[in-house]
């Protein structure tokens, strides 16, 4: 049976009692009289150290602990906390032939004025533009920019306009929260490492800054072949979560095409851990919007049905994967409570195609 651990008012309850029981008259003790106080202020001294006990109790197991403890219990197994990372990409301008874009210079995203610092000094190019490589200051999911992007130079650079636009900046992500750590911690230690195995693919890649989820395919694309699937909820969440990127293998792989973008920086990470045989590909999943036509839900609770299903389809999606009908109802029903409802369409399990993965579609709300 768990231990209850009392409130302050219980323990100055007692106290009280305490004090009372052990006096001449202390049946009548004052609130503001010496023992009144003195007993108030060591209830009080109790209860930081009920809670100081109960502090360390959930930082002895693994299921509770927080923190550095929990980073602890972590390294344990080889687990560490993901750091955040900085976003890179290429920012291009145009300019007069020959002119110089220093290394260090730093280039502000118009939008919100986020800074990215260049990391190569290039020169304008025959065809009246260069090609800037740019790191974000600040490390973060809020780096990752889409393609076409306007940027500006923040300091003035001779035969170059301030103005400029991005490809793709991507890699940024926040540091790992404890409850995503946690989950891959608990994982490690339910699983062991078998060099190789399937499980070990999805572990190396959640190991990797932004990925949140991951599957394993066995000869995904030919015998000897491992496909894997990933995700990035949080890093790209302005595109669903998904990978940023083309398919493919490391840039160290000789064997098929590269990878870029998002898919790329998680086939370098698992590029020297991967057995040697194995010709691994990252892929983004492909998403396979579903449909929905709901009935009885007002107005006001639209917004919440929708926000729920959204999340269950993320719970229980998976790559050519199905999604059970009921778990969309029961979504829903957590949702609103014990409001009537009924979803007309779909009315069986859904299935997506091999290699898409069931993402909110249109909802229609009748």
């Amino acid at each position: 049976m768990p231990f209850s651990r009392p409130t302050l008012t219980d323990i100055r309850q007692q106290v009280a009692q305490d004090v009372a029981s052990a006096v001449d008259g202390g049946a009548n003790l004052l609130r503001r009289s010496v023992l009144g106080v003195l007993g108030a202020a060591q209830a009080g001294l109790a209860h930081l150290h009920y809670g100081y006990l109960d502090w360390i109790a959930k930082q002895a197991v693994p299921f509770t602990c927080t923190d550095e403890a929990l980073e602890g219990w972590a390294a344990l197994k080889g687990v560490t906390r993901k750091p955040a990372a900085a976003a890179t990409g290429i920012v291009t301008f145009a300019g007069a032939v020959g002119a110089v874009i220093p290394s260090g210079t730093v280039i502000a995203r118009a939008a919100d004025g986020r800074a990215f610092t260049s990391t190569q000094t290039v020169a304008v190019g025959v065809a009246g533009t260069a090609s800037v490589p740019v790191l974000a200051d600040e490390p973060g999911a809020g780096g990752n920019t889409d393609a076409g992007a306007a940027f500006a130079l923040s300091q003035a650079v001779s035969g170059v306009p301030s103005s400029g636009t991005s490809g793709a900046l991507i890699g940024g992500a926040d540091v790992e929260a404890d409850e995503e750590l946690r989950t891959r911690m608990l994982t490690a230690y339910q699983i062991t490492a078998m060099g190789g195995a399937h499980d070990d693919f999805v572990s190396w890649a959640l190991a990797v800054p932004g990925v949140t989820r991951s599957w394993c395919v066995r000869n995904g694309a030919g015998l000897g072949t491992v496909v894997l699937f990933v995700m990035l909820d949080d890093a790209q969440a302005a595109h669903g979560g998904f990978p940023q990127g083309s398919d493919g293998v490391a840039s160290a792989e000789t064997r098929a095409q590269p990878a870029t973008g998002d898919q790329l920086t998680v086939a370098n990470a698992l590029w020297p851990l991967q057995p040697v045989t194995a010709l691994v590909y990252v892929v983004a999943p492909i998403p396979s919007p579903l449909a929905l036509t709901i009935a009885g839900i007002p107005l006001s609770s639209q917004a919440a049905a929708r926000d729920a299903l959204i999340e269950r389809l993320r719970e229980d999606a998976t790559p050519g994967g199905t999604v059970n009908i009921n778990r969309l109802w029961e979504a829903v029903q957590v949702a609103l409570g014990d409001s009537s409802f009924d979803i007309n369409a779909p009315l069986d399990d859904v299935s997506a195609p091999p290699g898409h993965m069931l993402t909110l579609g249109v909802i229609t709300f009748v």
